[in-house]
């Protein structure tokens, strides 16, 4: 019999009114690739934080490696257990190089000469896991862009010196990776099960848990939904045990969006200039591809700041790195929303709190923010339910163009195909969305892309060839000219 790596007996987890966690049971295997899904607000990632030992229980047991821990269990205990965990909204020190960051989970690099070993550990595990990364062990985690810094993440979490290695858990880990680079992880996690080390892989992508999990949990309402092995589950089996139903991507467009003669919205110039100029019409969905960090958000980024471009409208911005770039986290969950639209609540020359109190409302609503309160901190929100305010912000305000920077990150498949619906609903009443994407399948949703390369468009695809294989083609083809 497989010795159990963890195992969790009636976990429970409140935070004031809320219950985030009612009584959960679960057991991962050593070598076994366990795939953790539900949609937002489910308690996987609070039950990932009780497992890495930065939330204590409410109430229930936990057992590992055989030993039932009481309330001494913490961060230092599962790391000298061999638990890591990889979360959703990343925990590397911004102002510390890789190298040093990977020196806070390893004790042992310490005293003279602490600074090689760590470099080489980093370097060692990037190139097993990513190779071709381009990631320098110096280079400080605040100059790297969002799919360079999960990658270290990433690597940090596999790295090993004196405690063993029994679990890793992967929240998300895909979230701002590419199609290359999500391959090798996917590969390199099936590499590392085989070699006996247990792995949690969280996702919202189903084709992921599918094709890479050995079990299936399934989580709802903090509880234990359904659990049996991955080949006894398919892609529609999968959402309708989450609560959702599965429906197939629409891939048909509205021919006024496909006009050529349609108002001209936006026309930007990248910043490699090149032959090829970006263009967006009235009520078009435009995909930006390729690789990551090859110009897509810094064309998102000159098309907001008017920077060699030419834009027809007012503008919202949806991030991707919500932390960073898109939530206020001092504020409450309304105020997240309403930001975007002041100028349209104002009254006299001050916020109509009522209207503003109405427009939240309607807005959690309508894309299914799951709070029981929007007065409430934007923190008190899972990851996906803060990009869902993120949406609601921007699709409450007055723009016409909305700018997208791989906004689903963290969300479920069930909020997706609704925002989705959203989505297409907008551009048919004359919305532009310009929309940069990681996510392969996402294309379909788009009415052209442009694939980037080294800061230019190397090709313009129509709908019927946004497939991965052209994606993957033109990024790795010289720049159009």
């Amino acid at each position: 019999m497989t010795p159990e790596t963890i195992r969790l007996d009636g976990v429970e987890k409140t935070f004031g009114a809320v219950r985030a966690l009612a009584g959960m049971d679960l057991t991962v295997a050593a070598g076994e690739c366990l795939g953790l899904v539900g949609h937002n607000g489910a308690g996987k990632s609070t039950l990932m934080h009780i497992l890495a030992g930065t939330l204590a229980p409410t109430r229930g047991e936990l057992t590992a490696a055989g030993t039932r821990v009481g309330g001494q269990w913490s961060t230092a205990a599962a790391q000298g257990q061999g638990i890591r965990c990889v979360f959703q909204e990343l925990s590397l020190c911004p102002n510390l190089t890789v190298a040093e960051n990977t020196r806070i989970v390893h004790g042992s690099l310490r005293g003279p000469g602490w600074k090689p070993r760590a470099r080489a550990l980093i370097r060692a595990k990037l190139d097993e896991i990513f190779p071709g990364h381009g990631i320098g062990a110096d280079d400080e985690i605040a100059s790297l862009a969002i799919g360079k810094r999960q990658m270290a993440e990433i690597a940090r979490a596999f790295t090993v010196t004196d405690n063993p290695l029994r679990l890793v858990i992967l929240d998300e880990p895909t979230s701002s990776l590419d199609a290359v680079t999500t391959h090798q992880l996917l590969d390199y996690v099936r590499r590392e099960t085989a070699r006996g080390t247990a792995i949690i892989l969280i996702s919202h992508l189903l084709g992921e848990i599918l094709g890479t999990s050995d079990r299936i949990v399934v989580m709802k309402d903090g509880r234990k939904a359904a659990e049996r092995a991955a080949k006894d589950f398919d892609r529609t089996s999968l959402v309708a045990a989450m609560g959702s139903e599965a429906r197939p991507g629409d891939t048909t467009r509205a021919a006024t969006r496909q006009a050529s003669n349609a108002d001209l919205m936006v026309r930007a110039v990248p910043a490699a200039g090149g032959g090829t100029a970006f263009e967006a019409r009235k009520g078009e969905i435009v995909g930006l591809a390729g690789l990551a960090g090859h110009g897509q958000t810094r064309m998102l980024l000159q098309i907001f700041s008017k920077d060699r471009a030419e834009v027809a409208a007012p503008v919202a911005f949806i991030a991707g790195d919500r932390q960073s770039d898109g939530i206020f986290n001092l504020w409450s969950i309304a105020r997240n929303i309403t930001v975007r639209s002041f100028s349209a609540l104002r009254r006299g020359g001050l916020i109509d709190l009522g209207r503003e109190a109405r427009l939240a409302e309607e807005w959690k609503s309508r894309i299914g923010i799951r709070t029981p309160d929007v007065d409430n901190n934007i923190l008190t929100l899972s990851g996906g339910n803060q990009q869902k305010t993120l949406f609601a912000r921007a699709l409450a305000s007055d723009a016409a163009i909305i700018l997208m920077d791989d906004p689903m990150r963290g969300v479920d498949v069930g909020t997706k195909q609704e925002v989705y619906g959203m989505i297409r609903q907008q551009a048919e009443q004359g919305r532009t969305f310009i929309w940069y994407t990681t996510e392969i399948e996402e294309l379909s949703h788009c009415d052209r892309a442009y694939v980037f390369r080294n800061g230019a468009i190397s090709a313009s695809l129509a709908v019927a060839d946004l497939t991965e294989e052209k994606v993957l083609e033109a990024s790795f083809a010289e720049a159009a000219r």
